[in-house]
């Protein structure tokens, strides 16, 4: 465990977000912190996603996402997402299915629906890259929660190497 590798990479700025998938009747949502724009035409939004994480599948038989903007105040909710998989995560909070079926959380900063358009390999990850096709501010003037402010809510201490390699 690194805690020095992770403080260090808590210096950039992320969000936390909760992404949701769905295909098929299924549906899911879970804590991402690793989301950014890439691009302006076409409006892009890329997604940086374990290929071993329960809703991998559910993405790319979907071939859609949301992202959900949490606000500060909502750490607890990006605890509940980031929680094992064994529980029906949405059943705790309001949404809907957006156009492309993917969750929508209600009660957000803003939100993203993307069609995925491709996938790169990264590392240990896999980087979704989403044509943004919806969207929403719903609360202009809410704060929306950084990933520095979770400490270390994900577990990723015991995952940063001891040096760069």
């Amino acid at each position: 465990m690194s805690l020095a590798m992770a403080e260090l990479f808590r210096r950039l700025s992320c969000g936390v977000y909760v992404v949701g998938v769905a295909a098929g009747g299924q549906r899911n949502a879970f804590t991402a912190a690793w989301v950014m724009p890439v691009s302006f035409r076409p409006l892009l939004l890329a997604l940086s996603i374990n290929p071993n994480h329960s809703s991998y599948a559910l993405l790319q038989e979907g071939r859609a996402f949301s992202v959900n903007v949490l606000r500060a105040d909502q750490r607890e909710l990006a605890a509940w997402f980031g929680g094992p998989q064994q529980r029906d995560k949405l059943a705790a909070v309001p949404w809907h299915s957006g156009p492309t079926g993917a969750p929508l959380l209600e009660d957000v900063v803003a939100r993203f629906e993307c069609l995925l358009e491709r996938e790169c390999p990264a590392g240990d990850h896999v980087l979704a890259i989403g044509r943004v096709v919806d969207g929403a501010l719903l609360q202009a003037d809410a704060v929306p929660l950084a990933y520095r402010d979770v400490g270390n809510l994900d577990g990723a201490e015991a995952l940063f190497p001891d040096r760069f390699s």
